[in-house]
């Protein structure tokens, strides 16, 4: 009796590396496109330049203080309105003088640019904000 020989059925294997190289592909066109399509975003600062530095000697700054919701302006709270009125008469006896906003650091940022914002409409570029 002859009896057949089994052969051993073969696994077959599955080469992953051609998928890989594709999906590697795929996914460095996607991050190159994603690149080129995002814009940055950024605010856009003027530095002085070194001419043009605000000069102490002349008349001393005005210094508000922003902490906690409150304004101090020469260790007194004031509202936002009196604020910007006593600007006005300080940045029309002192032509060269400036007004500082040195806010508490744990305040809100938001709050902070809104209170520079309205401080600038009123001194333009005579207004700076004072950091530690």
């Amino acid at each position: 009796m002859r009896f057949k020989h089994q052969q051993r059925s073969v696994i077959p294997t599955i080469d992953l590396t051609p998928m890989l190289n594709v999906m590697m592909a795929t996914l460095a066109f996607f991050v190159l496109v994603s690149m080129t399509l995002t814009n940055e975003q950024g605010v856009n600062i003027q530095l002085p330049a070194q001419d043009n530095t605000i000069s102490l000697e002349n008349a001393p700054p005005l210094l508000v203080e922003f902490k906690e919701k409150q304004i101090l302006l020469d260790q007194q709270q004031v509202t936002k309105q009196q604020l910007l009125q006593q600007m006005r008469v300080y940045l029309q006896q002192n032509p060269q003088g400036s007004v500082l906003l040195q806010p508490d650091s744990e305040l809100p940022y938001e709050l902070v640019v809104q209170l520079l914002g309205e401080m600038r409409d009123v001194g333009g570029d005579r207004v700076s904000l004072a950091i530690d």
